[in-house]
């Protein structure tokens, strides 16, 4: 995240003050038997604790989780908004992890699967995520995949968002100028360009997930980066 914020992101975050997560229970919660062994197996490169503090989650938000997929966060998300919350667990339609997604919400009382973004009332989600997955609505590496695939998904978050909601972008980065679309990565610069044209303000962005051994310069499915890529960890907000 090797750029200065601009003076309006400054401004922001000098004049804003974020409830902090209680992020000892989050971590107790996380720990708990139930969980499945293979998602406790990414808490250390996912560090979700410590991003969802970042990023200004708060007991009792309804929250989105974008693009869920079989729901990693979700199950997270759930924890942290607590029973006086509210997680959607969006996917769209028909997607590959459709059995896995509706198995990880029904055991959530908390958690509601959700098709498409633009079913959701405006202005009723407080806090919106996507993890790894912007890379794949921007970059042109599929039929369905492009910029303007990508304004679209943030035009409908920003309308499900209240005025002040968050939306927080955590990606694999990418070095400027490199294929990032076959790498599956973007870079710091274009995903801000990307979110900012959409009418999002940047508040804030994290080193939390930064990994030097990374060099970007590989898939983040590569053998030898075992799952822990140098990741972007960004905080937009809906003025």
């Amino acid at each position: 995240m090797k750029s200065v914020l601009s003076l309006l992101s400054v401004i922001l975050l000098c004049s804003s003050s974020f409830a902090q997560l209680d992020v000892t229970a989050l971590e107790r919660a996380m720990a708990n038997p139930d969980r499945p062994a293979a998602d406790k197996e990414r808490d250390a490169s996912r560090q979700a604790p410590a991003v969802l503090n970042f990023l200004g989650l708060e007991e009792g938000n309804t929250v989105l989780d974008i693009s869920a997929a079989a729901g990693w966060y979700t199950e997270v998300l759930s924890y942290a908004a607590g029973s006086s919350g509210k997680v959607y667990m969006q996917n769209n339609p028909g997607g590959r992890n459709e059995e896995a997604a509706s198995a990880r919400a029904a055991r959530f009382s908390n958690v509601e699967q959700l098709g498409l973004i633009s079913d959701l009332p405006a202005g009723s989600v407080d806090f919106a995520i996507t993890a790894l997955n912007f890379h794949d609505w921007h970059n042109i590496w599929s039929g369905n995949s492009d910029p303007a695939t990508a304004q679209n998904i943030l035009g409908q978050v920003m309308s499900a968002l209240k005025s002040g909601g968050v939306l927080g972008v955590i990606d694999h980065e990418g070095t400027p100028g490199a294929d990032n679309g076959s790498l599956h990565r973007i870079s710091y610069d274009e995903t801000v360009k990307a979110v900012l044209a959409s009418g999002f303000v940047l508040v804030g962005s994290s080193d939390i997930l930064d990994n030097e051994a990374d060099d970007q310069s590989a898939s983040p499915f590569d053998a030898s980066l075992g799952r822990n890529t140098d990741r972007l960890v960004l905080k937009f907000m809906k003025l």
